[in-house]
């Protein structure tokens, strides 16, 4: 009797030292410092290198000594295949980063944000601080079912990059702000020779595979015209808004497709041309659209060229409406220190934490409170920052599939494979079969 006895009272004492253990270092407090317990996070990204997060992640393990994170920079070619396979097998990072239109095929990867944290019982960031702190696009891309998925660290925009020499000699005072003087610049800008080759292109807009985000730039075009493209709500792809008998998304495929053609007034691109970007460095383009981190990339490959940024060319100038892409952070699923992650993540997508990211990337700020300090940094970003606010994306079911189906929108119509309207209809069809497939 005395033997179990003795078994007995060690197993319950075994039982409470692991109670006291649990209660003291469970859900991975780390409460500024508070307890011993030690925590490596793991972080992986694209694009920025190390440097970017440096000054964050210092100022973060201020804050929080007995937490270490490390910071894991891959290739965007491999980036999500490698996520993928190394969530599958479990040893994927504690936190990520997604592409603002990669929730709908990663949302069942990632923690949302807890509507407390278990070593304060308060929450980290509410849905409506969350609306308040940030601009309007990141809740229609990150948050479902008014739950939290990631934070933005910032919002990029598509706008106009011109070549100021080519407009100063051909008289141009300022960059158009509308479509219509867009299209009046490209007809001015562009020059075809006897043999009806284009030797300088107005604008890179019209085709595909030549154009860096052409897909992008189409897909504001629809938005512009309020054609949603998808509706989340009910599951479908819509690339109609019939107006007053018009077909919208007719409209807008037609008027992007004819800068490729021809046998209209404002043909300026094709095929043949060199890469958008290459062309504009080239001088032979006069426009093109793109990002801000753009910029240090045409300084790298022509720095003697002579270009600025102005907004995005609007329907309406009185109500613009601005194509968003940019990467947010999440946590994993997986991540055996969720809440430390997320206290992470929460810190280097606040005011104090993105300011060296913003300052060293020269990004965009996706932070309201931020926009207008920004725009003080120098005229370039100012446009950026300007668009932020006004910016706007749509719902993809998968990005690789959607990406693909506008590419072949746009080339059935320039290679006469099918009429704009069958055109249409079929990437609605493809676009609807991939909504089928989640």
């Amino acid at each position: 009797m005395n033997k179990k006895l003795y078994i007995i009272v060690g197993v319950l004492a075994a039982i409470v030292l692991a109670l006291f253990f649990y209660l003291v270092f469970s859900g991975d407090s780390v409460g500024g410092g508070q307890n011993t317990q030690r925590v490596q996070l793991t972080f992986w990204g694209v694009y920025e290198e190390q440097a970017a997060f440096r000054d964050s992640i210092a100022a973060f393990r201020t804050l929080y000594p007995n937490v270490s994170v490390t910071y894991t920079l891959i290739n965007y070619a491999d980036y999500e295949t490698r996520l993928l396979q190394a969530l599958a097998s479990g040893t994927g990072p504690d936190v990520w980063m997604i592409h603002n239109t990669w929730l709908p095929q990663h949302q069942d990867k990632l923690l949302p944000l807890p509507a407390q944290m278990p070593d304060s019982g308060e929450p980290l960031l509410t849905l409506p601080q969350f609306k308040q702190q940030f601009a309007d696009i990141a809740e229609k891309d990150l948050t479902d079912q008014g739950k939290i998925y990631a934070l933005p660290l910032y919002v990029d925009t598509l706008a106009l990059y011109y070549n100021k020499d080519i407009f100063n000699s051909a008289g141009i005072a300022r960059a158009p702000r509308t479509w219509e003087e867009f299209n009046e610049a490209v007809k001015q800008l562009t020059l075809i020779d006897a043999g009806s080759n284009i030797t300088r292109a107005g604008a890179a807009i019209g085709t595909a595979k030549n154009i860096n985000r052409s897909t992008d730039i189409l897909s504001l075009l629809f938005l512009q015209s309020g054609v949603p493209l998808t509706d989340k709500e009910k599951g479908e792809a819509d690339l109609s808004n019939r107006v007053n008998n018009q077909d919208l998304g007719l409209v807008a495929l037609r008027y992007y497709t004819d800068f490729a053609d021809p046998a209209k007034q404002v043909y300026t691109w094709n095929d043949l041309q060199h890469y958008s970007i290459d062309a504009f460095t080239e001088g032979r383009a006069a426009m093109m659209f793109n990002y801000s981190h753009q910029a240090e990339v045409l300084r790298d490959k022509a720095p003697r060229l002579n270009f600025a940024v102005a907004p995005m060319p609007q329907l309406d100038p009185n109500q613009r409406l601005n194509y968003g892409s940019y990467w947010a952070v999440g946590v994993s699923k997986m991540s055996p220190a969720p809440n430390t992650a997320w206290r992470f993540a929460h810190y280097l997508t606040s005011f104090t934490g993105v300011v060296p990211y913003l300052n060293y990337t020269r990004r965009p700020t996706a932070r309201r409170d931020l926009i207008e300090l920004q725009k003080k940094e120098g005229e370039e970003l100012a446009v950026f920052d300007d668009q932020v606010l006004g910016a706007t994306s749509w719902w993809q079911p998968d990005s690789q599939k959607a990406e693909q189906v506008m590419a072949d929108l746009i080339d059935d119509v320039n290679f006469s494979r099918a009429t704009p309207e069958r055109a249409l209809r079929s990437a609605e069809d493809k676009l609807n079969a991939s909504i089928q497939r989640r």
